[in-house]
């Protein structure tokens, strides 16, 4: 069972905000596609990609929607960045393409949703509602009214991607929230996101509706605090099932760049128990990926793409 992982890099130059790919047979060892250059380069808009996600759609083909923003372009003369300004000025658009083959690209388009008072729109990610036969994109973002300082979840729901409803607020906390993350396993939903404070790292709930009310896991978050290095480090969750039928969770260790980590394995013994370890072997990147998603591919698919190498 191959995988395919859309991410971007972590760089300090543009083009590493772009769309790479990753491919693996196995989820553990992964390498890179075209050479590890850019799939998709950004012109439109910020003119980068990061927090890159990918879906198959249950009609054919896929969709690649990414977070339109480049900080490269953002850093002043000593390298630092007015991350309070990027919250309120950066992405007011999701990126995307189509493609039926991986390979063939329609032109890049950005979505603006209808609303004006967002900040920052942050780590799209999407969830087919199979239910309703919809999609629903979920993202985390602040908004005008609470002056860009306290971030949540958005989210709009679209059956095409032509047309998209008008966003709403889908999940919240006191305290500011970003990256979430969506699976569904029986009739349970289980929500990953990244706490920005108190206490900064990844948390997970769960639900019986797509839509909540979610309640807080607070074995998975005693977990993060007791046993993980720095887990205010980890973000960006997405996650798989192995080809051996374990559910696999990736946490992405920002800051790759700087020690060379990129996203970390956390593996659970079946799908839907969130009950993880930390896999600290078998497991390779050519590099550091930053911020992506994971689909599982096909053979063909997986020899299609090895062949742009």
């Amino acid at each position: 069972m191959p995988y395919l992982f859309t991410h971007f890099k972590e760089k300090i130059t543009p083009d590493g905000e772009q769309v790479y790919f990753g491919i693996s047979r196995d989820g553990f060892n992964w390498e890179e596609v075209n050479g590890g250059n850019p799939i998709l380069t950004a012109e439109l808009g910020e003119k980068g990609c990061r927090d890159i996600e990918i879906i198959r759609l249950h009609t054919g083909g896929f969709v690649i929607i990414t977070t339109d923003l480049c900080v490269a372009y953002r850093y002043d003369e000593n390298l630092n960045l007015d991350w309070k300004n990027i919250n309120s000025t950066g992405s007011k658009c999701l990126r995307m393409w189509k493609t039926d083959d991986l390979v063939n690209f329609s032109e890049e388009k950005l979505v603006h949703f209808g609303r004006n008072d967002f900040g920052c729109m942050w780590a799209p990610e999407i969830f087919f509602d199979e239910e309703n036969e919809e999609y629903l994109i979920h993202w985390g973002s602040t908004v005008a009214e609470t002056d860009f300082k306290h971030m949540s979840i958005y989210c709009s729901v679209t059956k095409d991607f032509e047309t998209f409803s008008e966003p709403k607020l889908f999940f919240t906390k006191d305290n500011e929230i970003l990256d979430s993350h969506i699976r569904k396993f029986g009739d349970t939903y289980h929500l990953f996101y990244k706490n920005a404070e108190c206490p900064p790292m990844n948390m997970h709930a769960t639900s019986k509706n797509l839509y909540g009310p979610y309640e807080h896991d607070k074995d998975f978050e005693d977990y993060m605090h007791q046993k993980i290095d720095r887990p205010g480090s980890y973000e960006g969750p997405t996650s798989c099932v192995l080809a051996d039928g374990r559910w696999c969770l990736f946490l992405d260790f920002f800051g790759c760049e700087k020690e060379k980590m990129g996203y970390v394995p956390f593996v659970s013994d079946e799908p839907g128990k969130a009950v993880f370890e930390r896999m600290n072997s078998g497991f390779s990147f050519p590099y550091g990926f930053k911020h992506g998603g994971i689909i599982e591919i096909t053979d063909e698919e997986y020899e299609r793409l090895k062949k742009l190498n």
